[in-house]
């Protein structure tokens, strides 16, 4: 019986672009935790703002892992959050009606939710293999 190689061990695959995109996630909540006052945590401009650098996470871990080329958020949807998160904020700074502002604020964080939503089930989802 010949001696047979033994199988070479996959190349393990750099990690450096996932902890990159993690560490850029911890400053960007740190930031805000830290630069916002008590009070402003009760606001609605906060869930907007943690749910927009959640979903931004996600998407840039998308663009730093290759192998999730065919996986894509639904831009339409992200359009619509990042509009109604512009009119939760005008609502804020203008102080306009503060039930239009809660609307606003919650549509921009469902929008943001659902489309994280869709792209987390798209990656779930097995692949065929090539």
């Amino acid at each position: 019986m010949p001696d047979a190689a033994p199988n070479p061990l996959p190349k393990a695959k750099s990690r450096r672009p996932a902890i990159l995109g993690a560490g850029l996630l911890l400053l960007a909540l740190a930031l805000v935790v830290i630069y916002t006052g008590r009070g402003a945590f009760r606001s609605p401009i906060a869930l907007v703002v943690v749910a927009a650098i959640g979903l931004a996470a996600l998407l840039l871990q998308l663009r730093l892992r290759h192998d999730l080329t065919s996986v894509r958020g639904p831009i339409w949807l992200n359009a619509v959050g990042v509009v109604c998160a512009a009119a939760a904020v005008v609502a804020d700074v203008f102080h306009l009606n503060f039930a239009f502002l809660l609307v606003t604020a919650l549509g921009a964080v469902a929008c943001f939710a659902i489309s994280g939503l869709i792209v987390l089930n798209a990656l779930r989802k097995p692949r065929a293999a090539k």
